[in-house]
């Protein structure tokens, strides 16, 4: 599986972004699907993921209320739609995707994109 994400920007405090992560090939609907994000000098956050059906949602407590993932699988994609951003959302965002779901280790990683929030 080959993970390509896209949609990240320069976006003022409380604005909106929407991340989408493309995959390649026939497995994608197999996979847990979730994003990442890294700031520099703070570990790797799991954000949001979802189940390879994508009725189970799961969020880190900084993006619960204001960040919803969903997937299509007949597109192959995953989103992230981000509202009320704020400055420490500030990040390089990551897809990835899981075969488990338990995020220990995903199996394959996007690129990464860059959002950065102004105040």
């Amino acid at each position: 599986v080959q993970l390509q994400a896209c949609g990240g920007g320069l976006v003022q405090a409380g604005g909106s972004l929407r991340l989408s992560c493309a995959a390649s090939g026939r497995t994608f609907s197999r996979y847990a699907m979730g994003w990442f994000r890294r700031t520099p000098g703070k570990e790797r956050e799991l954000v949001a993921a979802v189940d390879f059906s994508g009725t189970s949602t799961r969020y880190a407590d900084s993006a619960k209320g204001r960040f919803t993932i969903s997937r299509d699988n007949a597109k192959s994609t995953v989103y992230l739609q981000m509202n009320s951003m704020k400055p420490e959302d500030t990040a390089v965002y990551y897809c990835a995707a899981d075969l488990v779901g338990t995020w220990y280790r995903p199996d394959y990683w996007g690129q990464g994109t860059q959002v950065t929030i102004s105040s």
